[in-house]
């Protein structure tokens, strides 16, 4: 037992990130927990210090610190395929989500297991989401599909209302899927 938990503080190999698998129950609320846990696990095995805000009564979900300042970002999950797109709610409560409520609006579809990372500046105001995955890059949010360096910029690298036209995250190991020096 001793030689397994040595915390004697002799520097131990790293086994690498630590793989969650967020099981949902039946609920929208469970749904919605697991995409945040799935978001979570995500963004730690990524390099990024996560936050959870105690309760749910805030605009936001998660707290992402990349270094020189927070951001707040709503997770939203989806499964719903319709005539070639995902579709999303970006609503709570019915109001649509504002730049002073939050930074982020962080999709998954779930069937794809694939995030979108999206400014608010680019859905602000918007009552829902439309993604497609199979556009190719054409749809409107694909620039932004599994745009992880986002979090990692400030919002004068990454432009207003827009992903950089590299990445500014060269430490991470994925690339948004439109960025020209993706592997």
């Amino acid at each position: 037992m001793c030689e397994a938990n040595d915390n004697s503080g002799k520097q131990q190999q790293s086994r690498g990130p630590i793989e969650i698998q967020a099981v949902a129950g039946t609920t929208t609320k469970r749904r919605c927990e697991s995409a945040e846990a799935e978001f979570i696990s995500r963004a730690i095995s990524l390099g990024f210090s996560v936050l959870k805000p105690w309760g749910d009564s805030d605009r936001y979900d998660v707290v992402i610190d990349h270094g020189s300042g927070f951001w707040r970002a709503q997770v939203k999950y989806t499964d719903c395929y319709r005539r070639s797109e995902y579709r999303l709610t970006l609503t709570g409560c019915g109001v649509t989500y504002t730049k002073a409520q939050v930074d982020f609006v962080v999709a998954y579809i779930v069937p794809l297991d694939m995030w979108y990372i999206v400014p608010i500046e680019a859905c602000a105001g918007k009552s829902g989401m439309h993604l497609c995955p199979k556009s190719r890059g054409k749809a409107k949010y694909e620039r932004y599909r599994e745009a992880w360096c986002l979090l990692d910029c400030t919002p004068q690298a990454r432009g207003c209302e827009d992903i950089p036209p590299v990445c500014r995250c060269p430490q991470l190991s994925v690339r948004c899927a439109v960025c020209p020096v993706r592997d």
